[in-house]
């Protein structure tokens, strides 16, 4: 008597489980692409970690220690680790338009980065958090890109470093495709 209860409660077990996974969304990595910015930096990354407790209070605007601190800190957000399993995957990030080269058809190459004034007004985000993008021939959007424009990239995620005035990169989309995003 118990071993067919036993049966039925193992496979509604099994049927409530698969029932779980359905109404969950996958993760961007088992669906093979990439559509969250946190999905680039290596889990457990800290970049503060190096620097302990930091008194920011007790430090002053423009003095040699703040200014140690930030040139430290700069120097370990430029070297942040990417995730070399990404590499050739697909991606599809929102993101805020950052220029770097425009000609006769507008904007062909910019840096993609996940939040309003970052690299402009505001220190750059981590090598890890920063996307080089060179766009595909033919991109109407291209012309009415400015500074800040807000865009989602599509193509295909390559590890590598590129230093600009702006910022270092860690993440490169040759070829990409972008369209408005609101």
């Amino acid at each position: 008597m118990w071993r067919p209860i036993a049966k039925q409660f193992s496979a509604l077990s099994a049927a409530g489980a698969a029932v779980v996974c359905l109404l969950l969304p996958p993760p961007a990595a088992a669906q093979g692409g990439i559509d969250r910015w946190e999905a680039l930096v290596p889990q457990g990354w800290n970049p503060y970690a190096k620097f302990g407790v930091l008194e920011l209070g007790r430090l002053q605007d423009g003095s040699p220690e703040a200014n140690e601190m930030m040139q430290q800190l700069r120097e370990t957000l430029d070297a942040a680790p990417t995730r070399p399993e990404l590499e050739g995957r697909p991606v599809r990030l929102p993101g805020y338009v950052v220029p770097l080269q425009t000609g006769k058809a507008g904007l062909s190459e910019f840096l993609l980065v996940p939040y309003f004034g970052a690299c402009i007004h505001t220190p750059p985000p981590p090598a890890n958090q920063i996307v080089y993008v060179r766009l595909a021939e033919g991109q109407a959007l291209a012309k009415t890109l400015r500074s800040m424009s807000t865009v989602r990239v599509s193509g295909r995620l390559t590890l590598a470093r590129q230093g600009s005035a702006s910022g270092e990169s860690g993440y490169r989309i040759d070829g990409a495709r972008i369209e408005a995003y609101r």
